[in-house]
């Protein structure tokens, strides 16, 4: 990175004394009366950085008075064991019990983390596990304080926070401040250097024996063991709590209650982001120390933490905490949450150094380290489980941030389960109030439906009755004057007076349907029941309808299939022959001159059949379902040459079905159609 001539130093040390030296650069700084900038390789964790920053550790002391760079790159074949500051944790979803209880790593930041084989998980790239001894690491150390080589590193800086316009206008700030270092300060840190770097005398050298080694390391073993398991079982009480119990709010209280207390933390917190569906708000978790924030438009603020455990009440609550100025939801930290990652802060004041606003919001909560997991819900990020160190840095152990991913991935599957139970209910809700208001509307259209029903037929029968009288007389005086001598009238009033009697004969035949068809719809007709002859019923409605049949050029035909013993038969003897009569007048009607029609009578197991075929123009398909509906006719062409009211079949089927039988049509155009009627025996 540094090509400068005028280093102060250069050489390989050992990554211990590499940590002391930065620890004493951040002594002077401390002690630095002006303005002054301390940034560690931690603030490069929240962006993309390239690959030759990958890999390098630095302090930066900035300040009018005093000024130091301490660079270091880790020397080939050398391993790399201790770290503090941010980073982002690659996601898993499951717990390698036994790898992470003996690893326990730490790892070196690194902004694109890459992953490497593992049975059960993926980890970034510069994570070594402890087990490494750290006096074995080396780095190739730079240390500077030539004003120049650390305005061209401050540059190259402001070159990765292009993007960030506070960050770099402030790096712009310190870059211009530069100054030769103070001789004094220069002079006091030169000798604390030279305590670090010179042999110690007298050092002593301390081997354990081999046995006291390996008691050590199984002890080690056996605690990390130990806690792996305790972890394990919390996993599963959270896990099985959730599988039991659909109130998210009781489980989100719970679960952060048990993992607070299991990690030893000072604060948990359940940070929700405006927009989320789920509602945590539906039942309260009233526990000491377990709260939720009052309501508030937090629409403004982009989240709320909706749930709080901690350790004591002495530490403050950040229930009721609004920010508004420091967060932004397009940096690249929320597009790591968005991928699932987990971010580790070991200490806000070296991570946040760049960002003054945010460091102070941290400061003014209480918040010295944090750990952040993301709470993923359909592939959308639903919040945050948020430990909080509060007093004091914290180095998060790798089954710590295990733990709390872990948790956070169970709390995602409550929310998913709440959610959807949400979403069922509100759809049982919808249905139901789709049915009933489906079933008000049915009902209200059926009582509508009947009360119209009931006003026709009281109109029908109440018109109907009122035309019977002047009819009577029509057809009375036109009969009247036929009979009377030809003498007296002329050939042509004999024919008008023909004419208004067959109109009056059809008009009361329709009037009689209509009061029969409203009486039957009003169930007040009632049938009368008794013992007659079939075979006396069929003859009269044929005689009666010989002439009509005659007069039209169609052969009447009659075919009785019934044992003349057997010939008794129980009905309504009126309202048979009035179906008979019906059929037959309709098959006449439509039958062409030269055709035929037939009465066909039998019995079947105390049933009476009644079959009139005819060799008529026959009925289309389309029409055959309509043959029974009131006041249904042919099509246009044939209106004008057969009339009728559309009447004589919606009686006929409703005296039939009167009698619980039934009534059925075949027909084919051109050549005909059948009517068959089914009228069981009918207990008096």
């Amino acid at each position: 990175m540094l090509s400068s001539p005028d280093l102060s130093f250069s050489q390989n040390l050992p990554l211990v004394v590499f940590n002391q030296l930065g620890e004493l650069l951040q002594q002077m700084a401390q002690s630095v009366e002006n303005s002054v900038l301390m940034l560690t390789e931690a603030v490069l964790a929240r962006i993309l950085i390239p690959e030759e920053w990958q890999g390098q550790r630095f302090t930066l002391v900035v300040s009018e008075q005093f000024s130091a760079l301490l660079l270091g790159t880790l020397a080939q074949g050398s391993t790399e064991a201790g770290q503090t500051g941010e980073e982002f944790i690659t996601p898993h979803s499951t717990l390698n019990t036994q790898h992470s209880a003996l690893s326990n790593a730490t790892c070196f930041k690194s902004a694109e983390p890459t992953t490497v084989a593992s049975s059960r998980e993926t980890r970034p790239r510069h994570c070594l596990p402890n087990a490494v001894a750290p006096q074995h690491s080396a780095l190739n150390t730079s240390l500077t304080f030539n004003s120049e080589a650390i305005a061209s590193f401050v540059d190259k800086l402001k070159d990765l926070f292009a993007n960030d316009s506070d960050t770099h206008q402030n790096l712009e700030y310190y870059s211009q401040i530069l100054r030769p270092n103070d001789a004094t300060l220069q002079s006091q840190f030169t000798l604390l250097l030279l305590e670090y770097l010179l042999p110690q005398k007298n050092q002593e050298v301390i081997v354990n024996p081999s046995a006291n080694q390996a008691g050590s390391l199984c002890q080690a073993i056996e605690n990390a063991l130990q806690k792996q398991i305790s972890q394990e079982r919390l996993l599963h009480q959270v896990t099985t709590q959730i599988r039991k119990s659909l109130d998210l709010p009781v489980i989100m209280a719970t679960a952060i209650a048990q993992v607070r207390d299991f990690l030893k933390l000072d604060r948990l917190v359940i940070y929700k982001f405006e927009g989320s569906r789920v509602n945590t708000q539906n039942s309260t978790f009233n526990e000491q120390n377990y709260s939720q924030p009052p309501i508030q438009d937090w629409q403004k603020y982009g989240g709320c933490i909706v749930y709080e455990a901690k350790a004591t009440d002495a530490i403050p609550s950040v229930l009721d905490c609004q920010e508004t100025n420091c967060f932004t939801r397009h940096s690249v930290c929320w597009d790591k949450y968005r991928q699932g990652f987990t971010l580790v802060v070991e200490d806000v004041e070296k991570t946040y150094a760049l960002e003054e606003c945010l460091l102070n919001f941290l400061r003014t909560n209480h918040v010295r380290a944090k750990l952040a997991a993301p709470i993923i819900f359909e592939e959308k990020i639903w919040g945050l489980l948020i430990a909080h160190q509060c007093e004091i840095p914290r180095q998060w152990h790798e089954n710590e941030r295990n733990l709390l991913t872990s948790i956070a991935e169970q709390l995602a599957i409550a929310i998913h389960q709440s959610e959807l139970m949400r979403s069922l209910t509100q759809e049982k809700q919808t249905l139901e109030q789709r049915v009933l208001e489906r079933t008000m509307a049915l009902r209200d259209a059926l009582l509508a439906a009947e009360a119209a029903s009931r006003l026709r037929n009281e109109f029908l029968a109440t018109i109907s009755h009122e035309l019977l009288t002047p009819l009577t007389y029509v057809i009375g005086m036109s009969s009247t004057l036929l009979r009377w001598p030809i003498g007296e009238l002329s050939q042509r009033q004999r024919d008008y007076l023909q004419t208004i009697h067959d109109s009056g004969e059809h008009l009361l035949e329709m009037i009689n349907d209509i009061l029969d068809l409203s009486q039957i719809e009003a169930g007040k007709t009632v049938l009368n029941i008794n013992e007659f002859s079939l075979a006396k019923i069929a003859e009269n409605a044929i005689a009666a309808l010989r002439d009509k049949a005659t007069n039209q050029q169609v052969n009447l035909k009659f075919d009785l299939q019934i044992d003349p013993r057997r010939d008794r038969f129980s009905a309504d003897a009126e309202r048979i022959e009035q179906i008979l009569w019906n059929l037959l007048t309709n098959a006449i009607k439509f039958t062409p001159e030269s055709g035929s029609v037939t009465l066909r009578i039998w019995v079947e197991d105390n049933t009476a059949i009644f079959q009139v075929e005819d060799t008529g123009i026959g009925i289309s398909e389309e029409q055959l379902p309509l043959m029974f509906e009131k006041f249904q006719q042919l099509d246009t062409p044939y209106r004008r040459r057969y009339e009728g009211t559309g009447l004589g079949l919606a009686l006929t089927k409703q005296l039939v079905e009167l009698h619980r039988g039934r009534i059925e049509v075949e027909s084919t155009v051109g050549i005909g159609s059948i009517f068959t009627v089914w009228i069981p025996a009918q207990s008096s």
